[in-house]
């Protein structure tokens, strides 16, 4: 029998949860409040993965292991599928609008497009599109 999860949480500490939440509302993604207060904000990122976004303190009750710097390593890549090219680009160009940065430049490979932005935080998000049908094609 495989294993699939019912639902993904991704845990994520930040600087300022407040900055944080308005960043990713900006982006368009909803948050749900039952599991919000002041030290944590639950992001809908769709109806299965959700983005726990915390301050520091509270993540670090959450492991024994020293909490990376982002600004000089990465501990992921966040990558998610949007339906259109033009989504691609909206939402990154919004993130770097919001004070997100570029970690990398747009790559078109023709089935597929990907754009990367690294949130106020310095975590590594990536947007993608993926043609299907040209896909299939190959």
């Amino acid at each position: 029998m495989a294993f699939k999860t019912k639902n993904i949480f991704i845990n994520l500490f930040v600087k300022d949860v407040s900055k944080s939440t308005h960043f990713f509302k900006e982006l368009g993604f909803e948050h749900n409040p039952q599991f919000s207060d002041e030290t944590t904000t639950c992001v809908i990122i769709s109806d299965n993965i959700f983005a726990m976004i915390m301050n520091e303190e509270k993540f670090k009750g959450f492991t024994k292991k020293e909490v990376p710097d982002t600004t000089t390593s990465s501990e992921v890549i966040l990558s998610f599928s949007v339906d259109s090219r033009n989504q691609v680009d909206e939402l990154v160009n919004k993130a770097l609008s919001l004070g997100g940065k570029t970690f990398t430049e747009p790559q078109d490979h023709g089935f597929m497009y990907i754009w990367g932005f690294q949130d106020l935080d310095g975590h590594l998000w990536e947007a993608a599109y993926m043609d299907e049908s040209a896909l299939n094609q190959e």
